[in-house]
């Protein structure tokens, strides 16, 4: 991902402005439209992809030693790491070179990009990160090339820094010397905190070797209820996210409680509209320490994840108390401890417990849905609802139903209509990403997460190596191929007159996720229905208001309907920490999810601006790695390893 440009054209705008919406436009014309959408956000002060050309590359030998070249280039840089010579780091990287550390050297999410920036991170951080006892892990190197115009060799190598054990991934691109032979040099690496130093995760050799003869009912029922000791953390949500670092924790030795006000785990699953499930792959959905089975389905049913959301918890024995309800959270200034009081049970009885840190694990949904609002719409007397609050297409049979939204959950609920037989309009307000799931996912995934992909540890650290900035530019063309793929199915949507977006700079579905959490639809079905006229579609005017019988627009048209539903999303995740924590914290609270200028994630599983309070969210592979980069903040400051002195040059 990267930066927007505020002077930049936004997707929408451009879309107009290449015609993209005529319903005449060939394949040809998307792609040449596309190009022009990349190419309108490129500029000198950007990174750019390392292609041949720009190296200086005409040709590459036929012979490459991609171990002897990957081994020579570690052994350099362990050379000058150890003894602090940042001028001799600096060497073996080109100029336009990314480096993102992840804790290791920083005790924070960053990203340095070019030779400058990473001269100026390694003459702060490098003799204190006291880096050493690298070593090469020789079955990943690999000399890739996506493209033609784009060659690396690619390495993940191990190494010591002074928080603890870490992990690292290297690209090397050929680059010409004077004499015309090739020297090897890094574009982008990664430095990534794996374990803390004597603090290893309880787990493989290091879990409990004891036998236990009848006393781990009693024992666990003990540890539940908190007889014995204090929980450290208190973790408000138990979706995946909470449980997930909820997991991490308990493996670290840290006592941690997961507060649902639900009766069940997996309840927002679980009581999600029928039709919703994942568009996610299953290779790339995982858990920490129990991963789906081979007989799992490759897209997850909503009610089967509730389902497994409930037994992860069980096997991991996580503490948690379903039903309870926060009845008031405090701070002391002076401690940074957290003061909360928790109501177990509908009408149970009230306990106060003093926290170290404090969890909110609200996810993407934990600020209120979000309800447009147009004039009339108390007027209307049919019924209106969000789609958070949608059940079940079979409610609607026989009745005219509008969705409002373009997006995973207007698809996925028209498409639900129309198997049940039901009259249904999307109402496309702005341009979607239209990416199928048959053609996309392999391209977007298949190398790190397939059935023949490399171990979720290993892929996790190679697409954590793609800074955003570099990611994007990769997608910029990535998305392009899906658009080839996809031309038949892209053709006929254009043909409907559904509006086509790129996401910005064309850089597809993921930027647009990490940035805004929507704006995209992953095809499992519905576009062909829309292809098809099965699913109604309307976006030729704007909304002027509701009527009692349905929708007048700004053109002078009306819809009428019994049923409207807003697929219109959520409001921000910080909207939902306010609703616990109160107004007096919002000027100390920085933003949760969307891009930093660096292109990291802004807030989450990091510094919101108020100690020791955290928010865990992300999809299930995003907490499935960054859970353990939480929890490893958390268990750094309880054991006195990190003092919270984040880098911030």
């Amino acid at each position: 991902m990267a930066t927007a440009i505020s002077s930049a054209p936004t997707p929408a705008s451009l879309m107009e402005k290449l015609h993209l919406r005529d319903s005449q436009q060939d394949q040809s014309s998307i792609l040449k439209g596309l190009e022009k959408l990349i190419q309108s956000g490129t500029s000198p002060s950007k990174p750019t992809l390392p292609t041949l050309d720009k190296l200086g590359v005409r040709e590459l030998p036929g012979d490459i030693d991609t171990k002897q070249i990957a081994t020579s280039w570690l052994l350099t840089f362990a050379k000058y790491a150890q003894t602090g010579d940042v001028n001799g780091v600096l060497s073996l990287f080109v100029d336009d070179a990314f480096w993102r550390d992840l804790l290791a050297m920083t005790w924070d999410f960053r990203i340095f990009q070019s030779t400058p920036r990473i001269k100026t991170f390694l003459a702060d951080r490098l003799a204190l990160s006291k880096l050493s006892s690298f070593g090469l892990n020789e079955s990943t190197v690999e000399l890739k090339q996506p493209y033609p115009d784009l060659v690396w060799i690619q390495a993940l190598f191990s190494f010591d820094a002074d928080a603890g054990k870490a992990s690292g991934v290297v690209r090397l691109v050929p680059v010409p010397k004077s004499d015309g032979q090739l020297q090897w040099k890094a574009h982008a690496v990664l430095t990534n905190l794996e374990e803390l130093k004597g603090f290893p995760e309880k787990i493989g050799l290091l879990r409990d070797p004891l036998p236990n003869h009848g006393k781990w009912l009693a024992k666990r029922q003990r540890e539940i209820d908190f007889v014995d000791e204090e929980p450290k953390v208190l973790i408000i949500g138990g979706g995946q996210s909470g449980l997930e670092i909820a997991a991490r924790l308990k493996y670290l030795d840290v006592p941690a409680l997961v507060v649902e006000r639900h009766p069940r785990l997996g309840h927002n699953w679980r009581t999600r509209y029928e039709a919703l499930c994942l568009h996610d792959p299953v290779w790339y959905d995982h858990m920490p320490y129990i991963p789906f089975p081979p007989t799992w389905p490759v897209y997850t049913p909503a009610m089967k994840l509730a389902d497994w959301l409930e037994s992860y918890a069980h096997h991991l024995e996580l503490n948690v108390w379903t039903s309870s309800t926060i009845v008031k959270v405090e701070q002391d200034e002076a401690t940074q401890k957290w003061t909360v009081v928790v109501r177990r049970g509908e009408n149970g009885p009230e306990r106060t417990f003093v926290v170290d840190h404090l969890i909110c694990a609200l996810g993407f949904g934990g600020g209120a849905p979000r309800m447009p609002k147009y004039p009339g719409m108390d007027d209307f007397q049919g019924k209106l609802i969000h789609s958070a609050h949608h059940k079940s297409a079979k409610d609607h049979v026989g009745k005219k139903v509008v969705v409002i939204g373009a997006c995973t959950s207007a698809h996925d609920i028209c498409a639900e209509h129309v198997q049940h037989g039901v009259d249904i309009t999307m109402y496309q307000r702005s341009p979607t990403y239209i990416m199928s799931t048959k053609n996309g996912m392999p391209k977007l995934l298949g190398e790190l997460y397939s059935e023949t992909a490399p171990p979720t540890e290993i892929a996790d650290r190679i697409n954590a190596s793609y800074p955003n900035p570099l990611m994007k530019l990769m997608h910029q063309r990535v998305t392009k191929d899906i658009a080839e793929a996809d031309k038949e199915l892209l053709n006929g949507l254009q043909k409907r007159g559904f509006k086509l977006g790129w996401g910005e700079d064309g850089s597809g579905f993921l930027y647009l996720a990490w940035k805004r959490a929507g704006g995209y639809y992953l095809d499992v079905g519905a576009s062909q229905l829309i292809i098809d006229g099965k699913i109604k579609l309307k976006n030729d005017s704007e909304i002027e208001r509701f009527t009692k019988t349905g929708i007048k627009f700004v053109d002078g048209s009306e819809l009428p309907c019994d049923v409207v539903i807003t697929a219109t999303g959520y409001d921000d995740p910080r909207t939902a920490v306010l609703r616990i924590l109160g107004d007096k914290v919002a000027n100390k609270l920085g933003p949760i999810w969307g891009i930093s200028e660096e292109g990291e994630i802004n807030g989450a599983w990091r510094d919101l601006g108020i100690p020791n309070l955290w928010y865990m969210m992300g999809n299930l592979a995003m907490c499935r790695f960054h859970s353990k980069h939480l929890a490893l903040q958390i268990k750094a400051k309880l054991e006195g390893v990190w003092k919270g002195d984040r880098y911030s040059a």
